[in-house]
């Protein structure tokens, strides 16, 4: 990344983390498909009113695993080993941690939550069962997304998209056989998202067991260096802050949209799923802003990674802009794929021409803020995006 064209560099990494989200949502996607076509409105109500609130408890990890992405890159473009070795065995230490207690809190808390969120009463049985279940695969999903972070901050953003594509066909096929063979229900749909989980954090962490040094991992190496955590920390928190009050602000309008009943749960569903595709490209080029300005900046490449935010934006804003347009002249056939039922597809529609008309508009501050981070400046954009993005759409 401290070498040689830019421009291709980034397109060639962006792609498979493109990719990577894809297949991660296709998690949900296909949840949402077979409930929506096998199990009716409800369930699909029950399945997409826990999105958010899964997002909540994630988002906070989520953003410490982009600030282990930063401090991992930094050492390993400036090639200090010893720093490196420590990072790498902090961050998924902090990563097993973190799950245990995201597990216990999600099967506590889901329940109670659910209901402050006003989710309708002929769906909080399902929602309570599902989210349940879900939880119990959380330390799978950060083992995944910490050790995914090491590898991609290393230049390796193929590999993790290989375990998500592994992960997604399983997924989808038990998907099937548990709902539509063994009548399983919404509970099947749970613990086949969870046996997916468990399947491609196991592929990134055989590919670390089996790495060369410095970024091989060692179970015996396995700690905290409060030192490395700290270095992360900083980065992350604010990130990990940021997505957190994202959530808290999508919960609020969830809140709103289960007032309007199950047909608008569910028609604001499906048109998400078109919203976080369009989404999972600015966040492609926003990681891919991160990593190679985290790596030039250790070895102070300043002029390189102006280029690095420059082509990034250029590239976000128009990828997005073309998906997004795809989507929305295409509303037919691509909403029909959830539902058939008219008043669910009255409000899909409405919130697919109004939201993923603009969603390429979030490449100006993603972007940009990728690159402040890459930097070691997380508060700034953070604080940014709380209020334009969290507090000004809640107003």
């Amino acid at each position: 990344m401290t070498e040689g064209s830019i421009s291709r560099k980034i397109i060639l990494f962006a792609i498979p983390l493109f990719l990577g989200n894809l297949f991660q949502q296709l998690y949900n996607t296909a949840d949402s498909l077979i409930v929506g076509n096998f199990l009716g409105s409800n369930a699909l109500a029950a399945v997409s009113s826990s999105g958010n609130l899964i997002f909540l408890m994630v988002g906070f990890i989520n953003g410490i695993a982009m600030g282990a992405g930063v401090v991992v890159a930094r050492y390993y473009g400036a090639k200090i080993k010893d720093c490196l070795h420590k990072a790498i065995h902090t961050t998924v230490a902090f990563g097993l941690v973190a799950g245990v207690v995201l597990t216990v809190m999600g099967m506590f808390l889901a329940p109670k939550i659910l209901v402050l969120m006003g989710t309708p009463d002929d769906v909080i049985d399902l929602a309570v069962l599902y989210l349940r279940i879900y939880f119990l695969g959380m330390p799978f999903i950060l083992l995944y997304d910490f050790c995914s972070s090491i590898l991609r901050s290393t230049g390796d953003s193929r590999r993790p998209l290989y375990a998500l594509i592994a992960a997604g066909v399983i997924n989808t096929g038990l998907n099937l056989i548990l709902v539509i063979a063994f009548h399983l229900g919404v509970s099947g749909v749970a613990i086949a998202t969870v046996v997916s989980n468990i399947v491609s954090s196991g592929i990134l962490i055989y590919i670390l067991l089996h790495e060369d040094d410095p970024i091989r991992l060692e179970p015996k190496a396995l700690a905290i260096s409060w030192h490395e955590l700290k270095k992360i920390l900083v980065i992350g928190v604010p990130a990990g802050l940021q997505g957190m009050v994202f959530s808290i602000a999508n919960v609020c309008i969830q809140s709103t949209i289960n007032s309007f009943g199950s047909d608008a749960v569910a028609g604001s569903a499906a048109s998400l799923n078109f919203e976080y595709f369009s989404y999972f490209v600015v966040n492609a080029f926003a990681q891919t802003t991160v990593t190679f300005t985290s790596q030039n900046y250790g070895v102070r490449k300043t002029k390189r990674m102006d280029k690095i935010l420059i082509d990034c934006m250029i590239f976000s804003l128009i990828f997005c802009g073309l998906l997004s347009s795809v989507f929305i002249l295409g509303r037919g056939f691509f909403l029909h794929l959830y539902s058939n039922d008219p008043k669910v597809l009255t409000f899909a529609v409405q919130r697919l021409l109004i939201a993923t008309a603009l969603e390429l508009l979030t490449s100006t501050y993603e972007i940009s803020g990728g690159a402040m981070r890459g930097l070691g400046h997380s508060l700034s954009p953070a604080l940014i995006t709380v209020f334009g993005s969290c507090v000004l759409r809640l107003i």
